[in-house]
């Protein structure tokens, strides 16, 4: 168990925070959520647990850091994992938006699932967004929309089904999942220019322990601490009690309605993190839109990184997305 632990660390310092100064050296980062904090913090309560790390196999090819927005000369990236045997039909797709409180975390910590998606005949598309000490809200937004017309930009180039995108995320990336999905439509503030031919509406969504409403009495994202604002307020520049209105504007279930998307939620132990999932489930069912929700009793938060939980999440999604897609 020691030398498993140990390879997982030298492989999540490795491909987690080299990549992000390797291409991005001058942008401020924080790198305190990602894969070897996580198996420090998780190995001593849960010693059954193992890293999720994706194995090296002829059915899936990927394409590493391809860009896909720029500003200046900032770029942004996605990784394309497809399935290497096709039937020649065009295949569905699933973009793939990571956690770490809107702040911190890397695309790189969706390979496994990535890999998952495309042995199962789906392409899988992992997406670098901007973070909060890059660019406040709604810049994250803008650009994983922006990243949604890409993917139908691209179609052609990798064989994708434009009709059939789904988005999936883990607690922030999660939340931004919902929102996009749950308003399913143009909204001026998160529209760019890049691709504006191209839709960014989702045909489903598969979002992992992400919060549905900031602003809900189960939520503690607006719980600034004295003197340490919340992971919100610093994506917000604002705290709720100062000012509620970006808190209200960027919860799904403020924009839940008939043209949302199909839902599935995935859920740890704690509450909070999918606070206001109960009424997105019923408004979502009360217009005709399928959802399914799955709890996976005694997990904690960040659950979807390790074996034996991600195997259990992957099944859930890859069966819904093969069901609504």
């Amino acid at each position: 168990m020691k030398h498993a632990i140990v390879f997982s660390l030298i492989f999540c310092i490795t491909t987690v925070n080299a990549q992000h100064y390797r291409m991005h050296p001058d942008i401020p980062t924080d790198s305190s959520y990602n894969l070897a904090d996580q198996v420090i913090k998780m190995t001593p309560k849960y010693p059954f647990i193992q890293l999720a790390v994706p194995r090296t196999t002829d059915s899936v090819k990927v394409y590493e850091n391809v860009v896909y927005e720029t500003f200046g000369k900032r770029e942004l990236h996605a990784d394309v994992f497809l399935p290497t045997y096709r039937t020649g039909a065009k295949i569905p797709v699933v973009v793939l938006v990571h956690g770490g409180g809107w702040r911190s975390g890397n695309k790189d910590m969706e390979r496994y699932m990535a890999s998952v998606y495309a042995r199962n005949g789906f392409a899988a598309v992992c997406v670098e967004y901007r973070l909060s000490m890059e660019a406040l809200y709604p810049a994250a937004v803008q650009d994983i929309k922006t990243a949604v017309r890409w993917v139908r930009f691209s179609a052609r180039r990798y064989g994708l089904d434009p009709s059939r995108v789904a988005i999936h995320g883990e607690s922030a990336g999660g939340q931004l999942a919902s929102l996009i999905g749950s308003m399913n439509a143009p909204f001026p503030k998160y529209q760019t220019q890049a691709y504006a031919k191209y839709s960014d509406i989702v045909q489903a969504v598969v979002d992992v322990d992400g919060v549905q409403a900031f602003l809900h009495p189960v939520s503690s994202e607006n719980g600034d601490k004295s003197g340490k604002p919340g992971a919100g307020t610093l994506w917000f520049g604002v705290s709720s009690a100062e000012d509620s209105t970006l808190w209200i504007e960027a919860s799904a279930l403020t924009h839940v309605g008939p043209q949302s998307a199909p839902f599935l939620y995935v859920r740890s132990s704690i509450p909070r993190f999918t606070a206001g999932y109960v009424e997105m489930m019923r408004t979502l069912s009360a217009n005709g839109i399928y959802c399914e929700e799955h709890l996976l009793e005694g997990t904690p938060h960040s659950f979807w990184l390790f074996h034996p939980w991600v195997d259990a999440t992957m099944d859930y999604a890859v069966r819904f997305l093969k069901k609504v897609l």
